[in-house]
């Protein structure tokens, strides 16, 4: 599962279609009208638009229905000891999780997630849920399994911390008919350009962002060709939260 995930082996459009489907956008839409209230006070607070909220817990776990089947603990110690390409980084997440686990007093042996240790309705690992969760529901606990006070909180504290900026777009849809990319890599995740510099290029694309603000032309695998967007700051802090393109895209649409 490690080898083969799902941004690495499925071109975009197969990868599109299977979070954009019919079922999805609409139990989204209720999703959001049962918990618009809540999801508007934490989007007043910390200027991480509602919809974005939304769109991760939908992406991450179909809104908190599919939040992993592993148990936790086994998955961060397999990784840990028996994965050696990242078993640093896993022993890292195992020590994490341990001390997670007595700081909000859970058995360790209960909590699920995914086959990478990922928890909860918005599956965090055990870094992030340690220096990112919020206590939203003010009961003393961070609760990402059964508060949606919580996990509302969290996904918004951890965007702002990576640096959401309020009312700023996230891509833009990108015409390179006639432009120059020569010596643009693609697949990367940094902010490597600017708006001008690829205007420059002649990549034609709309944004009320300044002419220096950092931006980087994107190219996915659409069903019928390459398609290309212009991500720019808030996508790259969608990046933080997963590192994929395709992840960021597929939460933006």
């Amino acid at each position: 599962a490690m080898n083969r995930p799902a941004e690495r082996v499925r071109p975009w459009f197969e990868y599109r279609a299977n979070f954009l489907t019919e079922k999805r956008i609409a139990d989204g839409r209720e999703f959001y009208a049962a918990h618009r209230d809540l999801l508007q006070g934490v989007a007043r607070r910390t200027g991480v638009p509602a919809e974005v909220i939304v769109a991760i817990v939908g992406v991450e776990t179909f809104y908190g229905r599919i939040t992993g089947r592993f148990r936790v603990v086994d998955a961060l110690a397999t990784l840990a000891f028996d994965y050696p390409p990242r078993s640093p980084y896993f022993r890292g997440e195992l020590e994490q999780f341990l001390v997670m686990a007595r700081e909000e007093a859970i058995d360790p042996l209960q909590p699920v997630g995914s086959y990478a240790g990922a928890m909860g309705i918005p599956q965090f690992m055990p870094t992030s849920f340690r220096t990112w969760a919020i206590d939203g529901d003010g009961d003393g606990r961070r609760d990402l399994w059964g508060s949606w006070d919580d996990v509302f909180a969290s996904v918004a504290n951890y965007l702002k911390a990576h640096g959401w900026r309020s009312a700023e777009p996230v891509m833009a849809a990108a015409d390179v008919t006639t432009a120059d990319l020569a010596g643009l890599e693609f697949g990367k995740l940094v902010l490597s350009e600017t708006v001008a510099s690829l205007r420059a290029r002649g990549v034609r694309f709309d944004t009320v962002l300044p002419d220096d603000a950092p931006a980087v032309l994107i190219e996915l695998a659409g069903r019928d060709g390459p398609e290309y967007r212009v991500g720019f700051n808030n996508f790259h802090v969608i990046t933080r939260y997963n590192r994929s393109q395709m992840y960021a895209s597929a939460v933006h649409d």
